[in-house]
């Protein structure tokens, strides 16, 4: 029996919806919003009655009629932290998202569970979130920073990550349980995670932690000196907050976070831009590394995904640093759409079981 899924996956000017029977997509759409509607509401939360009505409308501009719908599949937002899987949506998620003090601000993602919950709820079906960014299977070992009042927190692309990485085991002929495999997601931040046998027990905060710099990231800083610069008066903690997750990285140093056209820069002659590309690059490869030290060196397989993957610079670049460690795969792009739907149809056919949440 074929299962009809909705997705939804909230940004902060857009909501990308999709409906799939089982693997086959119906249809996918992204739901453009203006700054001037996005303005009108108070908080994020706020806006979730708005994006439903869209979403609402998108399913009948594609003649997809909501009542043959299985279940809602809504992106996974900043909650607590949770093991993987699929999780259905409960009130004690809803609570947690409406809850700034978690990790100190409210992103749009947490938008998905209450569409997917309030559509869901109308139709009387099930609604889900998958694999959320707060996907935490580290061992006590990797939480330890070296300051007691820091502990290290998992906070990574799980979502793309998770189900990329069953598709390679899948392709190794083996079950992602039964694989180890370096993950490397490289959007506008950058993930790079140690996978032993379908647990992520390692990986940099993709957000703002250690790790590698990124299109947007500053990535991990020397902390005598962020230090200085935090105490020179000079900035708010919200200039700093945004300095670093919005405009850091390549966009700091050269005016882009457009890995192509950097790439012209550097065809053109641009020796910076040459340095700073392969600088993110080498650091990215370092992560790499330190994530085979944590799998012991033994590797099945290391891929690539995100939207870097598409650029064969990177890609070129990386596979002379890293190449020696396991064999490379490269899987371009993301893949969270199909993921948030397929989440929902393992649940529907009984081969994965619910999460509660709590």
């Amino acid at each position: 029996m074929d299962y009809r899924v909705l997705a939804i996956n909230p940004g902060s000017t857009s909501t990308k919806i999709a409906v799939y029977d089982d693997h086959q997509p119906v249809f996918t759409e992204t739901l453009r919003h203006t700054a001037k509607e996005i303005e009108k509401f108070e908080s994020i939360i706020d806006q979730y009655e708005f994006r439903k009505d869209l979403v609402l409308q998108a399913l009948l501009n594609h003649s997809v009629d909501p009542e043959t719908l299985a279940a809602v599949v809504g992106r996974g937002g900043l909650m607590k932290s949770v093991i993987s899987g699929t999780y259905r949506v409960n009130d004690a998620m809803l609570a947690d998202l409406q809850d700034p003090a978690l990790w100190g601000r409210i992103h749009a993602s947490n938008l998905g569970a209450f569409m997917a919950r309030s559509i869901a709820d109308e139709l009387k079906i099930p609604s889900f979130i998958v694999d959320p960014v707060t996907v935490d299977e580290f061992p006590k070992i990797a939480r330890i920073s070296g300051c007691p009042q820091i502990e290290r927190k998992s906070l990574l692309h799980a979502l793309n990550i998770r189900y990329c990485g069953m598709s390679v085991a899948e392709k190794l002929g083996e079950k992602f349980a039964d694989v180890n495999l370096i993950a490397v997601h490289m959007g506008g931040g950058i993930s790079v995670a140690a996978i032993r046998k379908g647990r992520v027990v390692d990986v940099n905060n993709a957000m703002l932690g250690m790790g590698p710099f990124s299109p947007q990231r500053v990535g991990a800083l020397p902390v005598g000196d962020l230090l200085e610069m935090a105490f020179s008066g000079k900035y708010t903690h919200q200039e700093m907050m945004k300095m670093f997750t919005k405009t850091g990285g390549l966009i700091a140093y050269l005016g882009t976070d457009d890995g192509r056209e950097v790439v012209k820069k550097i065809e053109a002659g641009d020796q910076k831009a040459r340095l700073v590309f392969e600088a993110m690059i080498y650091q990215i490869a370092k992560e790499i590394g330190s994530c085979a030290t944590v799998l012991q060196g033994k590797i099945d397989a290391i891929f690539l995904t995100g939207g870097l993957a598409y650029n064969p610079y990177v890609v070129e670049k990386l596979n002379k640093s890293i190449a020696f460690l396991a064999p490379i795969h490269i899987i371009p792009g993301e893949k969270e759409m199909e993921a948030l739907c397929q989440g929902g149809v393992r649940v529907l056919k009984g081969i994965e079981k619910a999460k509660e949440y709590k």
